[in-house]
C-alpha cells in the first residue's frame, strides 16, 4: 500500500465524506496541510477568507443553506481561537460543522511553544465533539467519526484539533466509514404509545396551536409538517430559525413567534388549549415569563435531542426522534378536523397589528425610509424566492419581520448566540452552497464593520451576495433598548460611520447609496439585475425601533404596539 502523508491523508479523508468546499485561513501550524491541498484544488474548492471567525461564519451560511456538513481549516493559537465564537454560535444553533485546527507537534504540548494553545480544552464546553489527532494513524477514523457526529441527530460543531507531527508523518492510508458509535444514540425512539397518546391529545384539542422551530427544516420535514396541519387544521407560528420551514403565505402560517415577533401567535399562545411544539427549545426570547407561558394548555414536544425535554418548559408529552418520522407517524391517526373558529380568533390581532405597525412600516409616504419597506421592497423584488441572510441587530429582526420564503432552508441568521459580524461572511458560505439562488444580506452599519474585511474575499471569489446596509449611524438594537428602558440614555451608541461607497469601490464592488424614497425601487432593481455582489446602502431613520416588542421579562401576550 502507498505510503501518504498525514496531511494527503486529511484530504483523501475529507474527499471520502463528499467535502466540496472549504473555507480557511494558512499559517505555521497548519502548513503541511495547506501543502497537500496544493494538489486537490480541482476537488475541494477552498474559499480563503480574511479573518478565522469568518471561515467558521462562511462554513455555517454553507451547511444552513445546503444541509451538508460545512467544514474550515485554520492553523493554531490565535487561529483557532479566532474560531470560538463561530464554533459556539453554530453549536446552540444546531448547525453542523467540521473545524479543522493546527497544533504544534505532539512532543512539544503543555511546554506553551509558539502559537499553542489547548484547543481541546477550550471547546469542550460548545462542541459536539472534539479529538486531538496526535497520530497520523487515527486520521481516518477521526474524520469519519467528526462528520457522523457532526451531521447525525441534533448537528452541531466537531474541532479536530490536528498536530504538526500527525501531518508529516507517513502512513498506509485506508478510508474509513462510521455510522455507529456505541453509548451515542443520535436519533432516540418514541416512548411506547407517544404517538398514539400525541394523536388522541390532538384529535381531542378544540385550539391547537404548534410552534415550529428549525429542526423541521433540518430533519427536511417541511412537506410531513404540512401534511399534518392541513388534516389537522392546526394553525402555526414559527421561531426565528425555523422561518421558512412553512411558506410565509400558507393560510396556516400565523406568523413569527418570540420577542419581535408577531402579536396573534404570542398572544394566542396563551389561548391555545394545546401547545405542539416541534424543533425547537424554548429559547427565552420565545417564551418571556416561563411563570405566565401557556399554563392553560397541555403541551406536546416533538424533540430530537432529550436534554431540551423539561429543561425550560415543563410538557404534558414528548415525542422523541426525527421529526421528519415522527410527524409522519401520527398523521394517520390524527383526525381530519376543522377549527374555524379558533382559527378566525387570530384575524382580530392580526388586523390590530397591521393597522398600528405593519401598515405604517411598509407604506410610509413622507420622512426618512424605514428599514421595514426596504426588506418588504427587497423580498417583492426577489420574488420571495431569496435566501435571507441577517447580520444581528435591528436589521436581523426587521428581515425577519417583513422578509418572506416560498422554500426551506431560506433562512440564514444567528439565533441563540445573537452573533454581530455574522452576516457577511454567512452570506459567501450561502452563494457556496445554493448556487443557483439569490442571497440577499442585511445588515447594520455597526455588525457591517465587524466583518468588513470579507469585503475581500467577496471580491476574489466574485460571491453574488445582494449586501443591503441599513444605515441608521447608530448601533440601534441597543440604542433601542436604551430609549426604552434606559431613560434615552445613549451611551456609545451613536457611530461615526466612513463612506461606505468609497470602501467599496476600493474592492471593486459596484455600490449605490439611497436617501430618497423615490430612488429605492430602482436601486433595488439594479441591486438585483447585477451580476455578482452589489452592495446597497439606505439611509434609514435613525431612531426607528421595531416593534411589536415583549420587554425582557414580561409575558410572551403583553406585547408593545408603540412605545412613547
Amino acid at each position: 500500500m502507498e505510503k501518504i502523508t498525514g496531511a494527503e491523508a486529511l484530504m483523501r479523508s475529507l474527499e471520502h465524506e463528499g467535502v466540496e468546499v472549504l473555507f480557511g485561513y494558512p499559517g505555521g501550524a497548519i502548513m503541511p496541510t495547506y501543502d497537500a491541498l496544493y494538489d486537490h484544488k480541482q476537488t475541494l474548492n477552498h474559499i480563503l477568507v480574511r479573518h478565522e471567525q469568518a471561515a467558521v461564519h462562511a462554513a455555517q451560511g454553507y451547511a444552513r443553506v445546503s444541509g451538508k456538513v460545512g467544514c474550515c481549516i485554520v492553523t493554531s493559537g490565535p487561529g483557532a481561537m479566532n474560531t470560538i465564537t463561530g464554533v459556539a454560535d453554530a453549536m446552540v444553533d444546531s448547525t453542523p460543522l467540521v473545524v479543522i485546527c493546527g497544533q504544534v507537534g505532539a512532543a512539544m504540548l503543555g511546554t506553551d511553544a509558539f502559537q499553542e494553545v489547548d484547543v481541546v480544552g477550550v471547546t469542550q464546553p460548545i462542541t459536539k465533539w472534539n479529538f486531538q489527532i496526535r497520530r497520523a494513524e487515527d486520521i481516518a477514523w477521526a474524520v469519519a467519526r467528526a462528520f457522523y457526529i457532526a451531521s447525525s441527530g441534533r448537528p452541531g460543531p466537531v474541532v479536530l484539533d490536528f498536530t504538526k507531527n500527525a501531518q508529516t508523518a507517513l502512513i498506509d492510508y485506508q478510508p474509513q466509514k462510521v455510522d455507529f458509535i456505541r453509548s451515542y444514540n443520535p436519533v432516540p425512539q418514541p416512548a411506547e404509545g407517544a404517538i398514539e397518546k400525541a394523536a388522541r391529545m390532538i384529535n381531542e384539542s378544540v385550539k391547537p396551536f404548534m410552534l415550529v422551530g428549525q429542526g423541521v427544516e433540518l430533519a427536511d420535514a417541511s412537506e410531513e409538517l404540512k401534511t399534518l396541519i392541513e388534516k389537522a387544521q392546526i394553525p402555526v407560528g414559527t421561531t426565528f430559525l425555523g422561518l421558512s420551514a412553512l411558506p410565509s403565505d400558507h393560510p396556516l402560517n400565523m406568523g413569527k413567534l418570540g420577542m419581535h415577533g408577531n402579536l396573534a401567535p404570542n398572544v394566542m399562545t396563551n389561548q391555545c388549549d394545546l401547545l405542539i411544539a416541534v424543533g425547537m427549545r424554548f429559547d427565552d426570547r420565545v417564551t418571556g415569563n416561563l411563570k405566565n407561558y401557556a399554563k392553560q394548555a397541555k403541551i406536546i414536544h416533538f424533540e430530537i435531542d432529550p436534554s431540551e425535554i423539561n429543561k425550560n418548559v415543563k410538557v404534558d408529552l414528548a415525542v422523541l426522534g426525527d421529526c421528519k418520522q415522527t410527524l409522519a407517524a401520527v398523521t394517520p391517526l390524527v383526525d381530519k378536523a376543522t377549527h374555524n373558529a379558533w382559527i378566525d380568533g387570530f384575524k382580530p390581532y392580526n388586523e390590530k397589528e397591521y393597522n398600528k405597525v405593519i401598515r405604517p412600516a411598509l407604506s410610509p409616504t413622507e420622512g426618512p425610509i424605514l428599514m421595514g419597506e426596504v426588506v418588504n421592497k427587497v423580498s417583492e423584488a426577489a420574488r420571495h424566492d431569496a435566501i435571507l441572510v441577517t447580520d444581528v441587530g435591528q436589521n436581523q429582526m426587521f428581515g425577519c419581520r417583513y422578509f418572506r420564503f416560498t422554500r426551506p432552508r431560506s433562512v440564514v441568521t444567528s439565533g441563540g448566540c445573537g452573533t454581530m459580524g455574522f452576516g457577511i461572511p454567512a452570506a459567501i458560505g450561502a452563494t457556496f452552497g445554493a448556487p443557483e439562488r439569490t442571497v440577499c444580506m442585511f445588515s447594520g452599519d455597526g455588525g457591517f464593520q465587524m466583518t468588513i474585511q470579507e469585503l475581500g474575499t467577496i471580491m476574489e471569489q466574485q460571491c453574488p451576495v445582494k449586501m443591503i446596509l441599513l444605515n441608521n449611524n447608530y448601533l440601534g438594537n441597543v440604542r433601542q433598548w436604551q430609549y426604552m428602558f434606559f431613560n434615552k440614555r445613549y451611551s456609545f451608541t451613536p457611530m461615526a460611520n466612513p463612506d461606505f461607497e468609497k470602501i467599496a469601490a476600493g474592492y471593486g464592488i459596484p455600490c449605490r447609496t439611497v436617501v430618497e424614497r423615490s430612488e429605492l425601487d430602482n436601486a433595488i432593481r439594479e441591486m438585483l439585475d447585477t451580476d455578482g455582489p452589489f452592495l446597497l446602502q439606505v439611509a434609514v431613520l435613525e431612531e426607528e425601533n421595531v416593534l411589536p416588542m415583549t420587554p425582557p421579562g414580561g409575558n410572551v401576550d403583553e406585547m408593545l404596539l408603540e412605545v412613547k
